[in-house]
């Protein structure tokens, strides 16, 4: 079979030929281009008795220079070299080359890391009527940098040409992705600065700005990152929103808070409006590290950015009160997030339940429970048991007897080390009348 890459340019060429008169000669030279695996040309030509001249080459594709393209991008990937550039001859003689001709070429030669023969076609270029411009030397830049490896050949290459072409904004970020693929920070830093001498600062250069910044984020070179961050910014010359949500994710792997958070102030405060999807990711990893002053900052500065919470940003912020005792806070926040319809998840509310007993709340704590049987937030157990081991360490049995008739006509589910907890506390006062009764009303 031929290449994956070459599939839909086989199925077009296939396409062209079913609707021109062609002769079946060349409908057969044709076939075995498109079907053949590069190893099995040479003998299915064989088979056939036919000999693949650049006569027949013409007769195929005489009708248009798109056709021609996609017989040199065939022929190129079958490694049939000597008949690909007997088709360039061809097409210059009818006129019908174009940079697209040799961006097929250039391609071809460097997926089978010949990248001395892509070059070589560059320099002959000219030759063939096509001009040797920046836009050659970056698709040339391109297909060297696609292969693994390969981005200090390219700039052997850039380091030549740039004397005889000027290069664009284009070159330094095709070279800047390469380095950021190999992951290769000095490089990287060193292409950026020669970037910054030979063009200097621009708006549209933020493809190169994103793979510089992302560069130095997946080497971890983050304050270096936000040093030239606020460099950027001072030029006008902001990266988009691609870096801003690969930097969010890089740090949060990282869980580097104080740095996503100094990210997050420069680039909103350049009106890079962030969304839901990016709030929801910073006020996660801000709440992870427990600020949960700035995560409240951006909960209250989503909707003026067009961004309003979702039930996902109020219960990361309610599981950060209720781990850090925020006692005043958690009852609070919970009347919140009910306000605006939305429901703290189950856990949270049983974490919740026994913070608030802890803290010497307990009707903040009812107010939960409450809440859940009213709007069954399920499943109640952990709940319930964080209710009832509340009630007995503060004491009030007479609600304990209550709420935990209530939990055994709803069949919840008393655990063992529950009851284990109230056994110890009947007998260390066994005049206790309410808890003797539950105890016998549960075993």
């Amino acid at each position: 079979m031929a290449a994956p890459q070459s599939r839909g340019l086989e199925n077009q060429l296939q396409s062209h030929l079913d609707t021109h008169e062609i002769s079946s000669t060349v409908q057969t030279i044709c076939e075995i281009l498109t079907h053949a695996s590069p190893h099995g040309i040479e003998s299915a030509l064989s088979s056939t008795g036919i000999s693949p001249s650049t006569k027949l080459i013409c007769e195929a594709h005489n009708h248009s220079s798109y056709a021609w393209n996609l017989m040199v991008d065939l022929l190129g990937k079958n490694q049939l070299f000597d008949l690909m550039w007997d088709a360039v001859r061809s097409m210059k003689k009818e006129c019908m080359l174009s940079i697209p001709t040799f961006v097929s070429i250039f391609g071809s030669y460097c997926n089978i890391a010949r990248f001395d023969k892509a070059i070589m076609s560059f320099d002959v270029m000219d030759r063939y009527g096509i001009q040797q411009d920046v836009v050659a030397v970056n698709f040339l830049l391109s297909a060297i940098c696609n292969e693994e490896n390969q981005t200090t050949r390219a700039l052997e290459f850039f380091e030549r040409i740039k004397r005889k072409i000027q290069p664009d904004g284009d070159s330094f970020a095709i070279l800047l992705k390469g380095w950021e693929k190999e992951n290769n920070v000095a490089q990287a830093m060193h292409t950026f600065g020669e970037m910054l001498i030979s063009i200097g600062w621009s708006p549209q250069n933020i493809s190169a700005y994103d793979t510089f910044l992302t560069t130095l984020l997946r080497g971890y070179q983050v304050n270096e990152a936000i040093e030239f961050l606020r460099v950027m910014k001072r030029n006008n010359c902001l990266p988009g929103l691609r870096f801003f949500s690969t930097a969010l994710v890089i740090l949060m792997t990282h869980n580097n808070s104080p740095h996503a958070i100094a990210l997050w102030d420069i680039m909103a405060n350049s009106e890079l409006l962030p969304n839901l999807t990016r709030y929801n990711t910073i006020i996660a990893l801000l709440c992870n590290n427990n600020d949960i002053d700035n995560a409240f900052r951006l909960l209250d500065e989503m909707a003026l950015n067009g961004a309003f919470p979702d039930s996902s940003i109020y219960n990361v912020i309610f599981q950060c009160l209720i781990k850090n005792k925020k006692v005043n806070e958690v009852g609070k926040f919970f009347l919140e997030i009910i306000k605006n319809e939305f429901s703290p998840t189950h856990s949270n509310c049983a974490m919740a339940i026994t913070m608030l007993f802890e803290g010497y709340d307990p009707e903040a704590a009812f107010e939960i429970w409450n809440y859940m049987i009213e709007n069954n937030i399920k499943p109640f157990d952990m709940s319930a048991n964080a209710l009832l081991l509340g009630l007995c360490d503060l004491g009030r049995f007479s609600d304990l007897r209550r709420f935990a008739d209530d939990m055994l006509d709803t069949r919840v589910s008393i655990y063992e080390s529950t009851m284990t907890h109230l056994k110890d506390a009947f007998y260390k006062d066994l005049r206790r009348v309410e808890l003797k009764g539950i105890i016998l009303m549960v075993f």
